[in-house]
């Protein structure tokens, strides 16, 4: 990522992305904040503060996805793309985080921001414990609605000239959603259901 950000990527990826249009009007560094970004979360390095939540997810990848999209289009507004996949960004890890909380704290990690913790009387036993203390699922449903609310944001954010070009945000803001709403095991006929929406989101995206 260093080597691609400098202009003398070596990898076949770096080559290949920098070879599509549009690559000598693209700043590459965003991929590079992410590897650094993961790195410290694979480390075990937790949030602080809630309002870390923000910047940390559009490093990790709000950055990159907002990069991706700028591929997609020729004229981009900047500051709804911004607000777009940094909401989108921000919605996923806190829908990755509600689900495997659990298997995180039994290895030591903590995906939720300690200050809210703390203030919601959460300890590590309770992120561990079998079942969820009442406590504990109710600080979980606040993210919940947090979580829904950044994929909603994340839907409204483009201008409707853009949706077409960036129809992939809004598919991946609407299956966010419906994962964020059904935690239940995956199956043929939701996995038929989640075929469906996407298309349809994007037939949408295409013809607004």
């Amino acid at each position: 990522m260093q080597r691609l950000t400098d202009g003398c990527g070596v990898h076949p990826i770096s080559g290949y992305l920098a070879a599509l249009p549009r690559a000598d009007s693209v700043d590459f560094m965003p991929l590079l904040t992410a590897v650094r970004s993961a790195a410290m979360q694979v480390s075990g390095v937790p949030l602080e503060r809630g309002e870390e939540l923000e910047p940390q997810c559009r490093a990790l990848w709000g950055g990159p996805l907002a990069l991706a999209s700028r591929f997609a289009a020729d004229a981009v507004d900047e500051p709804s793309l911004r607000t777009c996949t940094t909401a989108l960004a921000a919605a996923g890890y806190l829908s990755r985080a509600i689900r495997g909380y659990r298997r995180d704290a039994r290895v030591g990690r903590v995906p939720f921001a300690i200050d809210e913790l703390m203030a919601a009387g959460v300890d590590n036993a309770d992120l561990s414990a079998d079942t969820a203390p009442p406590h504990l699922a109710s600080y979980l449903g606040r993210l919940r609605e947090t979580a829904a609310a950044y994929f909603g944001i994340a839907a409204q954010a483009l201008p409707r000239a853009q949706h077409a070009r960036h129809r992939h945000l809004l598919v991946l803001a609407a299956l966010g959603l419906r994962h964020l709403r059904g935690q239940a095991p995956r199956s043929e006929r939701r996995r038929l259901r989640e075929l469906l929406l996407a298309w349809t989101t994007a037939r949408r995206a295409v013809h607004s």
